[in-house]
């Protein structure tokens, strides 16, 4: 691993080339070619170094396509998920890149050739349609085929003499890092449409902290709206990955960012047999449900308050994920719909981490129904309110919802970390620092009531309260106002008269004196 001095300059590095390279082409259309070039880059050397298998007299690269025998062709698809032949490999079309005529339909026919390596194979679905979104011959690349040719070739020079370092040591993380950059780099410049598929780094540590809390391992951990998969991949950043036993799953109805989540998983060295994303919308088209088990962490950020089709489909509520609550979330607000359906999926024994709107904590109609189902069952372990300005795209502050289904006593917590001892302000955002999300997980651990941030009520207030969960209807909050001392003020007012009174006798003698 290198130092953060070395990452930020290769970050830095990064961004320029997809700067400098995209020419007038709006970055968030151009991201695609960059991620991608980064992510070719990285398949290509870590297949490389698996067949090399740290053998120095080995050379890959140099090797004729003809002298491949079919059987290692086979057992490297077994273990890799694909293959590539040593003419596809980045490092030697990037050798031929600018005077390559035929550079972008020859990288076409390559990324084809990956992904069809893998039909027929148990880890076809992982890599079929990886590089869909890679479109060697699309016109954001230029009108012309040497305009093409030319802005492919600039962004293969550029992600070539990008320095990773030795790839034993710390290349896979440093490609991860690099990848994970640019996406968040990306979604911070992109505003509403990069934030809606990527999570920042500070809040995905407190939720999957928060999902993962006292667990000393899961079975596999979830997300139904996975986005680049941020979140899935911060479980694996903060855990070591013997703990995550089976893996990383996740639904994402975005075909863009269905591709960014898988290739990041590999990015991040997760091999195609521990992770399972797939392409669907998970309110409508549910997959990848463990009927027998459940998901001991699910971590989220669905979208917030985006219309679905609610009780347009009168089958949904007899569906097992929203049938329990007796009513569907309204059609203009699915918030409640992604909530019960994590809550369906979750084991007896995990916790489900959620980012929600703050307006389905509070409004009536079929929200508090719903509230009423989770309080009553006693499902709601913890309600946090954040700051605001967190996230990319939105500047309001949002809620995390903690679901378990083993919870020790009949009690909600709520804590309200929206103050300026829980954030640092950076630029345009504000972010959670490590001791502000230590600080938070000491709060979510102990349970024990904090003045103006934390409280546990008893979920019979609750009901009182008509089912609202709103954090600020149990966190008292603190009073900013100045105190002030009567006694004190009225002594300071009579001193003041006091010299008024005696100023204007003076001045009533200095007006007689002129005057006579």
């Amino acid at each position: 691993m290198t130092s953060t001095a070395q990452r930020a300059e290769l970050q830095a590095k990064i961004w320029k080339i997809a700067n400098d390279v995209r020419g007038s082409v709006d970055g968030w259309d151009f991201k695609q070619f960059v991620l991608g070039t980064l992510f070719y880059r990285f398949i290509s050397e870590n297949f490389t170094n698996y067949i090399e298998g740290g053998d120095d007299s080995v050379n890959y690269a140099s090797y004729p396509d003809n002298d491949i025998l079919p059987e290692i062709k086979d057992d490297a698809i077994k273990t890799k998920g694909y293959f590539i032949y040593p003419s596809q490999l980045f490092v030697n079309v990037a050798k031929t890149a600018n005077t390559n005529t035929n550079l972008n339909t020859d990288l076409k026919a390559i990324f084809d050739a990956i992904e069809s390596s893998a039909n027929g194979y148990p880890s076809e679905d992982d890599i079929k349609g990886l590089f869909a979104d890679f479109d060697t011959t699309s016109t954001r690349l230029g009108n012309t085929v040497e305009a093409k040719n030319s802005r492919l070739a600039a962004v293969i020079k550029g992600v070539s003499e990008l320095n990773f370092g030795n790839f034993e040591d710390s290349e896979i993380d440093l490609f991860g890092d690099a990848y994970e950059f640019l996406i968040s780099n990306y979604a911070a410049n992109a505003g509403k449409s990069g934030g809606e598929f990527f999570t920042p780094q500070s809040v995905s540590k407190l939720i999957a902290q928060l999902a993962m809390h006292k667990q000393t391992t899961v079975n596999k951990i979830y997300d139904p709206a996975a986005g680049s998969g941020s979140l899935l991949l911060q479980a694996k950043k903060h855990f070591d990955n013997h703990i995550i036993e089976e893996g990383f799953f996740g639904q994402e109805i975005n075909h863009t960012t269905y591709n960014l989540a898988r290739m990041n998983m590999f990015l991040h060295n997760i091999n195609y047999d521990k992770f399972n994303i797939v392409l669907g919308d998970t309110l409508r088209n549910p997959q990848l449900r463990d009927e027998i088990k459940g998901y001991d962490a699910i971590v989220s950020n669905p979208p917030y308050s985006i219309p679905w089709i609610g009780d347009g489909d009168p089958t949904l509520i007899n569906d097992d994920r929203f049938a329990p609550a007796g009513v569907l979330a309204p059609k203009s607000k699915a918030d409640f719909a992604f909530v019960l359906h994590a809550l369906s999926y979750l084991s007896s024994k995990g916790r489900a981490a959620l980012v929600c709107f703050p307006g389905i904590f509070y409004r009536g109609g079929a929200e508090q129904k719903i509230r009423k189902y989770l309080v009553d069952n006693n499902y709601v372990e913890t309600v946090i309110s954040l700051a605001p300005n967190l996230f990319y795209g939105t500047s309001i502050a949002v809620y995390i919802l903690v679901l378990s289904k083993h919870k020790p006593d009949t009690k909600t917590q709520f804590i309200d970390v929206s103050g300026e001892d829980f954030f640092k302000k950076v630029t345009n955002n504000n972010v959670l620092e490590e001791r502000h999300i230590e600080r938070i997980m000491e709060i979510f651990d102990s349970k024990t009531d904090v003045a103006h941030v934390a409280v546990s009520v008893d979920n019979t207030v609750i009901a009182e309260n008509d089912y609202n969960l709103s954090v600020s209807s149990y966190v008292e909050a603190k009073d900013s106002r100045e105190k002030v001392d009567i006694v004190k003020l009225n002594a300071e007012i009579a001193t003041t008269v006091e010299k008024i009174n005696v100023l204007r006798t003076s001045i009533d003698a200095i007006i007689k004196e002129i005057e006579a």
